[in-house]
């Protein structure tokens, strides 16, 4: 199992639904500007299992790469079908990583943050008693 992708997807995902938006107007002006179905499609793909899905099956047309390299083997019965099922499952696999590591992170930066917090407000408390 390769994590590049996943991890290229995730990474995509941040930029384009948790960073852009908070780096200033102009992201969000551009989405504004944007046709209504496009605005409800970027709203509806805030997901990361959504959107980590159709990231990965750009990126597998845009570098080739597979979450899932078994799946470039696909059985002979399936014909001209098995390359498209192929994208679409490695996609899948893709997706639900995406999910997990957003999830993980979430986990993770709940008490990283509450922890800073704390140290800040001991560092603060700490400088008021030396003065």
């Amino acid at each position: 199992m390769n994590f590049e992708l996943a991890l290229m997807a995730y990474a995509l995902y941040l930029l384009i639904w948790e960073k852009l938006p908070e780096w200033g107007t102009w992201f969000n002006q551009i989405i504004a500007h944007l046709p209504r179905v496009l605005q409800k499609l970027y709203a509806d793909w805030r997901c990361p299992y959504c959107s980590g899905f159709w990231i990965a099956l750009a990126l597998h047309a845009l570098t080739g790469l597979q979450t899932l390299p078994q799946l470039t083997s696909m059985p002979d019965y399936l014909g001209m079908f098995a390359a498209p099922l192929a994208w679409f499952l490695d996609a899948l696999a893709t997706s639900a990583l995406v999910l997990i590591t957003h999830l993980a992170v979430s986990a993770l930066s709940g008490p990283a943050i509450r922890g800073h917090k704390i140290l800040a407000e001991f560092k603060a408390s700490m400088a008021a008693e030396k003065k």
